[in-house]
């Protein structure tokens, strides 16, 4: 016990040299970036988990059924994915503060038009806005780290936003639960508003950051096949398993959104000024990174959806059981992940994109249903440990190598991308639960899920061994 809170401490500390040492006046400029950075998007992670607790109690007051419950989830994540890749794009373009107010001011009245909703339109309307807001915050505050930092210390600084943003992450459903249990499914949204109103507040706090581009200019016709072409593909890949590929609508909305990703590429092939420069992935490190995400995001929804509906829908555990058994990884994620990223600054981050993945997929297969029942501690606790150790070895060095692999001008549009591939693979792994598991959830199907996603984390290992390599320093 000890040790545990000497490392908390050390790691506060660690993290703390982003907080004022006298006070918030006197902060290093350095500090107050992380400072913005962190609270804007901690945010910003925790509402994508926080809300799925409060579904059944939001249909018990406003009705909708089922439907209501997807679209709660899935407005978010459509509106999320269909700006993402526009919201790092004009973040480079028009600044990241301003960029980042509005997606404060967005995500703001998001929250609150769901948190006073008094019809189930009203709420998804919420949603949309929240999501659309959300698109500006993660990339902003990423591309807002990637400006500040020296090249050196940018690693340490992803890191400790990764242990805090991490944290909110992995807290949400726990956090859910508990707003839901003892005051209401609506103060999940009105206490999601407080912070954004003091992270609006606190951008007036920081100091001077380079300017809006001169004669900046929006690619609206790439901004308008990127939204139309994700937002279609999402919205097939989520109604699939609802209403089958042989609908018309699920068949449509996937030969658009094809379509349009396609007419994206040819048109930023050849855009005066592009959305996103195709050159980037012309960078070795800059594809490596997001090949990488991709698997390693897949993987990691796959296995964590997998146990999460295995443990209460097969084991009959409670949605709190479930949540708790979660927790090895924002602990892990808060105590290492800085020292993960300075560690991967000083030898490289191949090693550790390669260790990360096979230790998350050995994790997963050392989770074992047993025909005689299910032991939520001997049989699922320990993979979760090593999960979570692989994981805070993998995320931080990730996210670095593929900022590191760009101008620091290009850094919005770098971070976009890297998250619209996450949230990408994400969806689509969800999509394929059903497929994998043959809609059924059992023993046999669960172990199937488990093999399936960790044989995604070591594929996810081996591309990053075939394609990282140390970044270039540069003063």
């Amino acid at each position: 016990m000890y040790h545990l809170a000497e490392e908390i401490a050390r790691s506060r500390r660690n993290v703390v040299s982003l907080l004022p040492a006298r006070s918030f006046v006197n902060a290093a400029p350095t500090s107050r970036v992380m400072v913005v950075a962190i609270m804007v998007s901690m945010v910003a992670f925790l509402d994508s988990t926080v809300a799925n607790l409060a579904l059944p109690a939001t249909v018990r007051d406003l009705g909708g059924g089922l439907s209501l419950q997807q679209w709660v989830v899935d407005g978010y994540l459509l509106a999320l994915a269909a700006a993402i890749l526009p919201g790092g794009s004009i973040s480079d373009l028009f600044g990241r503060i301003p960029v980042m107010r509005f997606g404060l001011t967005a995500f703001g009245t998001g929250s609150v038009v769901a948190a006073t909703a008094a019809a189930p339109a009203m709420l998804i309307a919420g949603r949309v806005i929240q999501g659309l807001g959300g698109a500006f915050l993660v990339p902003g505050s990423l591309a807002l780290i990637n400006c500040t930092f020296d090249r050196e210390k940018r690693p340490a600084a992803i890191g400790a936003w990764t242990a805090w943003t991490g944290t909110a992450f992995a807290l949400g459903p726990l956090l859910g639960g508990l707003a839901v249990d003892y005051l209401s499914w609506r103060w999940i949204y009105a206490l999601s508003a407080i912070p954004m109103v003091i992270g609006f507040a606190l951008t007036f706090w920081l100091c001077p950051m380079r300017g809006p581009a001169k004669h900046a200019r929006v690619d609206i016709a790439g901004a308008a096949f990127s939204a139309v072409g994700l937002a279609a593909t999402v919205y097939a890949l989520i109604s699939s398993h609802r209403r089958g590929w042989h609908d018309p609508v699920v068949t449509a909305s996937m030969v658009v959104g094809v379509a349009a990703l396609l007419a994206f590429v040819a048109w930023e092939r050849r855009a005066p000024h592009p959305m996103v420069p195709l050159g980037l992935f012309t960078i070795r490190n800059f594809a490596g990174a997001n090949l990488a995400t991709a698997f390693v995001y897949g993987a990691l929804t796959l296995g964590s959806l997998g146990i999460a509906l295995y443990t209460q829908e097969v084991a009959g555990y409670s949605a709190t059981a479930a949540g708790l058994i979660t927790l090895p990884s924002p602990v892990m994620s808060f105590l290492f992940a800085r020292r993960v990223g300075g560690m991967a600054a000083r030898i490289g981050p191949r090693m550790f994109l390669i260790a990360g993945p096979v230790l998350a997929g050995i994790g997963l297969l050392l989770i074992h249903p047993a025909a005689h029942g299910f032991n939520i501690v001997t049989q699922l606790l320990p993979g979760m440990i090593v999960l979570a150790v692989g994981m805070v070895t993998t995320i931080t060095p990730l996210t670095s190598v593929n900022l590191s692999s760009v101008e620091a001008s290009h850094s919005g549009i770098a971070a976009a991308i890297q998250n619209a591939v996450g949230r990408t693979s994400a969806l689509i792994a969800t999509a394929c639960v059903g497929m994998i598991a043959a809609c059924t959830l059992t023993d046999a199907s669960f172990t199937r899920l488990l093999q399936v996603s960790a044989a995604v984390f070591f594929i996810g290992a081996v591309l990053s061994g075939l394609t990282i390599t140390r970044p270039a320093h540069s003063g």
